[in-house]
């Protein structure tokens, strides 16, 4: 079982919780506001946050809905509240986002300098 801090270790992971914050919402509603990340990849997320204890779902006819359980994260709480009110946070997370989607840059070697 994740543990509370390596659930919260993605940024994508902390997207979708602030997504589901509030309002439970679908795999569907989720993808189509994260935008680049495949159904596979947000249903995989969700999976590590209901298991951490984050995210409890309910199955409503074919869908299933995701909420955030608020409580179990404690201190965690106030400061992903306060954090996601803050531009500087969302700026982070589309930096962290856009890295992932990119995926680790193969190193460059260092140029000479001219004489």
């Amino acid at each position: 079982m994740p543990s509370l801090l390596q659930a919260l270790g993605a940024p994508r992971r902390q997207e979708i919780l602030r997504l589901v914050w509030t309002k439970a919402r679908t795999v569907g509603e989720i993808h189509d506001s994260l935008g680049d990340l495949t159904m596979g990849a947000v249903s995989q997320h969700l999976r590590l946050l209901r298991e951490a204890g984050l995210v409890e779902s309910r199955r409503k006819n074919q869908q299933r809905f995701y909420l955030a359980r608020q409580r179990e994260l404690g201190p965690f709480r106030q400061w992903l509240e306060e954090t996601w009110d803050s531009a500087l946070y969302r700026l982070k997370i589309r930096a962290e986002m856009e890295e992932a989607r990119r995926g680790p840059q193969p190193k460059t070697k260092a140029r000479r300098k001219r004489r």
